[in-house]
């Protein structure tokens, strides 16, 4: 790689809803890159939303374009991508709070492997699926999962990072009342009170949902019958020991497109945050944007 040329971008995200950021980890793996010859450029945002108007530009012509935060930001690189012309290969820096594409591509995490991740450039497929017209990386769900994303204060989310959502859990679930859901696959209908449209294997961190993974083709859904606090022990027990495939009351089924609606609004999350409520149209996609992996 000739020296002068612009091997990395890297933008870090600190908006109040992502955590882990690490300005040593960011410093430090700029300085290997350019003591290799190659030239990058830091960017730190100053608003939601930035990551993707920068990836949407038509004129954003880098070698490699490197994104320091959490799924969030990810999916915001992704959904500017949808209207770049030739997107760049993507890496990753994995900070946020929860980082499960991170575990889906085994990604380094300290600076002297990053920055040789970055350097040897080697890609592989990242697959997403359309919900709305917005792309996912990892998942789309709707119940309860997604009332808690709704509901967690940002500042605790900041301060205790996956403590806040266990928190908010235990107060969501005491006062909750569940919504019916009808899941449609392919043409086949199926109800239930909790569904997940899964694009990666991973749900929540190092759980195992489903076959596949993202830089696989296709898409599963995950639906639970019940959520009714003994039926959500039982999925959580069986999450917890990767069987959650073989419970009683849950499906997971491949699919090529899928609607979930209901009788009245029932929230929704992308890839970890907040996304308004039902219903919701989801569908596979057959664009992919190159990652680079170790």
């Amino acid at each position: 790689m000739p020296s002068g040329k612009t091997l990395a971008r890297c933008l870090s995200w600190r908006d109040p809803t992502s955590g882990g950021y690490n300005a040593r980890v960011l410093s430090d793996v700029r300085d290997r890159l350019e003591k290799r010859g190659c030239s990058t450029e830091i960017r730190l945002t100053r608003h939601a939303g930035e990551i993707g108007e920068v990836c949407c530009d038509p004129d954003l012509r880098v070698g490699t374009f490197v994104v320091a935060g959490g799924d969030g930001s990810i999916n915001e690189a992704l959904t500017g991508f949808q209207t770049h012309p030739d997107p760049p290969p993507l890496a990753v820096i994995p900070f946020g709070t929860a980082n499960v594409l991170a575990l889906e591509l085994s990604l380094p995490r300290n600076a002297a492997a990053i920055a040789d991740m970055i350097l040897q450039r080697k890609t592989s497929a990242l697959h997403y699926g359309l919900c709305n017209g917005r792309p996912f990386v990892l998942m789309v769900s709707s119940g309860f999962d997604a009332e808690v994303v709704h509901a967690v204060p940002l500042h605790l989310k900041r301060r205790l990072g996956k403590l806040a959502y266990v928190i908010t859990a235990i107060r969501t679930g005491v006062k909750r009342k569940s919504t019916d859901l009808t899941i449609t696959l392919d043409g086949e209908q199926l109800t239930g009170k909790f569904a997940v449209a899964s694009n990666a294997r991973h749900y929540g961190g190092p759980f195992v949902i489903c076959p596949g993974g993202a830089t696989h083709p296709g898409l599963h859904m995950l639906v639970l019958e019940r959520d009714d606090p003994l039926s959500s022990f039982g999925y959580g027990l069986a999450l917890l020991l990767g069987r959650i495939h073989k419970a009683r009351g849950v499906t997971v089924r491949p699919f090529s497109s899928a609607t979930i609606t209901s009788t009245g609004p029932v929230a929704a999350q992308i890839d970890g945050d907040a996304f308004g409520s039902t219903p919701l149209e989801i569908r596979q996609t057959d664009r992919t944007v190159p990652v680079l992996v170790p």
